[in-house]
């Protein structure tokens, strides 16, 4: 029975986090009081307290939570084939800025914190980990060796998020040109 109230207890500290997070992103991080949170929850503000320790404890959980969501959602549209690299280049920019804008401008407000800094460095570790895992099962198909790999990834990452959050359009442009022409030149080519 424990076990059973573990899991509702869990199920709904990930629903909290996500209004949570969700309403921060809306109205900011300093816009943004208890009332507001615990509405955006159907709560109390003593009950938000029952899955969080303090304010501080809802936004650092609650950003590492949704934006790992964000980041299981983008691994999800990942290519696995050399075929699929230019319908993911052509798509995930515009999905990301739609999806996942406000998302994004919030990490960085949370992550940028004095407060919250040791936090953003440890989620972006695990990022980076993360993705030189998807260059290392990248690297056979493509040709590529993993150290290659993984700044363009990086550099794909980076400005994909940066439109997400500015729509700078020509950033994104030049970086995915670049990211085309470095991919084509690096390409082991067939034998005659």
């Amino acid at each position: 029975m424990k076990e059973r109230d573990e899991v509702a207890f869990q199920q709904r500290k990930a629903r909290i986090m996500e209004a949570c997070f969700n309403c921060y992103a809306e109205r900011g991080l300093n816009g943004t009081g208890i009332q507001a949170l615990a509405e955006a929850c159907g709560l109390s503000k003593a009950s938000l307290y029952t899955y969080f320790g303090s304010l501080d404890e809802l936004i650092v959980e609650s950003t590492a939570y949704c934006m790992s969501r964000v980041e299981d959602e983008f691994m999800a549209l990942a290519p696995t084939c050399p075929e699929d690299i230019g319908r993911f280049i052509r798509e995930v920019p515009a999905w990301t800025a739609e999806r996942h804008g406000k998302k994004y401008r919030l990490m960085y407000q949370v992550y940028t914190h004095p407060k919250y800094i040791e936090h953003g460095r440890a989620f972006f570790r695990g990022v980076d980990e993360r993705y030189r895992a998807y260059a290392a099962q990248l690297s056979p198909v493509l040709g590529l060796s993993c150290d290659v790999l993984t700044p363009l990834i990086f550099i794909f990452v980076r400005a994909v998020v940066h439109y997400a959050m500015f729509g700078d359009e020509y950033y994104l442009q030049s970086q995915l040109r670049v990211l085309q022409e470095t991919i084509g030149l690096l390409r082991p080519r067939p034998a005659p």
